[in-house]
C-alpha cells in the first residue's frame, strides 16, 4: 500500500486592496448583491462575506475612537458651560 498524500486546496489568488474596496462599497452603498459581485469580479462569495465583515468590524473600532473622543469634547464643553454658569450667578458689587 502506498503512503497516504496530504492534499491541500490551492490558496487564492491575492486581491488588489483597492479591488476589495471598490467590491464593499458597490455592496453598501449602490446595492449590489454579493452574489452579482462575486460573477462580476470572479472573486469567490465567502470571501466577500469576509470582506463586509471584517470592514463592519475596523469600521466599529473607528466609530468606538470616534464616541470616546466627542464624549472627551463633551465633558470639557460641559466644564466650560459650568463655570460660565457659575460665574453668571456670582453677586455682583
Amino acid at each position: 500500500m502506498k503512503g497516504l498524500s496530504v492534499f491541500t486546496m490551492p490558496k487564492g489568488k491575492p486581491i488588489d486592496p483597492s479591488l476589495k474596496s471598490e467590491i464593499v462599497s458597490k455592496i453598501r452603498n449602490d446595492g449590489m448583491t454579493v452574489s452579482a459581485a462575486s460573477a462580476h469580479y470572479g472573486v469567490n462569495s465567502k470571501s466577500i462575506y469576509y470582506w463586509l465583515r471584517d470592514s463592519v468590524v475596523d469600521g466599529n473600532r473607528n466609530l468606538i475612537l470616534e464616541n470616546n473622543k466627542l464624549k472627551k469634547e463633551l465633558e470639557i464643553a460641559y466644564r466650560i458651560i459650568g463655570r460660565f454658569t457659575a460665574e453668571s450667578q456670582r453677586p455682583k458689587g
